[in-house]
C-alpha cells in the first residue's frame, strides 16, 4: 500500500486513516479474551483490509492460540507481482516460537482475481503435512482479491490437491504361481 509522496492527496490521506482505524478496531474486536476467529465473515474482512492494497503477492498467517484467539498477524513472505516464495520450514519455525496451536493463511492475488491455483492447493497440503508434525492446525488459507476473499475452506478445497493422497493403499493380493513339476 505504499504511496510516492507526490500520489498522496488530501482525500487519500483521509482515506487511508481511516483503513488503519478500521483495521485497528477489527483486530482489537477480534483480540478479545474470549473472542475467536471462528467467523469466517469477520476473518475475511480483516484480511480483505490487511492484504487488498498491496501491488504484489504477500503471504500472511493468523496464528491463534488453542481456544482460536488470536496471538498474532504477521506477513511472512512478499514475492513479485504473480507469486510468492514460501519456505514451510520457516512458517513452522514461526509457529513453534509463537507456541501457536493453530493458523489461518491468507495471501493476495494483485490480479484481482481470488480463484485459488494448483500452486495455492500444493502449498497448503504442504503447510498442513509440516505443521501436523507438531499438533499445529491449519483452520483455513484465504485467497484475497481486491476487496473480497475466498476461503479454501468454504469452497471445500482446504488441503485438497490433483493427485491422490499419500495413504498407503492396501497392497493387491499376490498370486499364487503353479510351479512347475520338474
Amino acid at each position: 500500500m505504499a504511496a510516492t509522496d507526490s500520489s498522496i492527496t488530501p482525500q487519500r490521506a483521509r482515506e487511508d486513516r481511516a483503513i488503519y482505524r478500521a483495521m485497528h478496531l477489527l483486530e482489537k474486536r477480534l483480540r478479545k479474551p474470549g473472542e475467536s476467529f471462528n467467523n469466517p465473515k469477520a476473518v475475511r474482512q480483516y484480511l480483505a483490509l490487511h492484504l487488498a492494497g498491496f501491488e504484489r503477492e504477500v503471504f500472511s498467517a493468523l496464528w491463534l492460540d488453542a481456544q482460536h484467539c488470536l496471538i498474532a498477524a504477521e506477513h511472512l513472505f512478499a514475492g513479485t507481482l504473480t507469486q510468492t516464495s514460501v519456505y514451510p520450514r520457516e512458517v513452522a519455525r514461526r509457529c513453534l516460537q509463537l507456541n501457536a496451536a493453530a493458523v489461518i493463511f491468507a495471501h493476495n492475488h494483485p490480479s484481482g482475481i481470488a480463484e485459488p491455483s494448483e500452486a495455492d492447493l500444493l502449498l497448503t497440503r504442504a503447510l498442513m503435512d509440516t505443521l501436523a508434525l507438531f499438533d499445529a492446525r491449519v483452520l483455513d488459507h484465504f485467497i484475497v482479491a481486491g476487496s473480497g476473499a475466498v476461503s479454501l475452506a468454504e469452497i471445500g478445497l482446504l488441503g485438497e490437491v490433483s493427485f491422490p493422497s499419500k495413504e498407503v493403499q492396501p497392497a493387491a493380493p499376490k498370486k499364487k504361481r503353479k510351479r512347475a513339476n520338474a
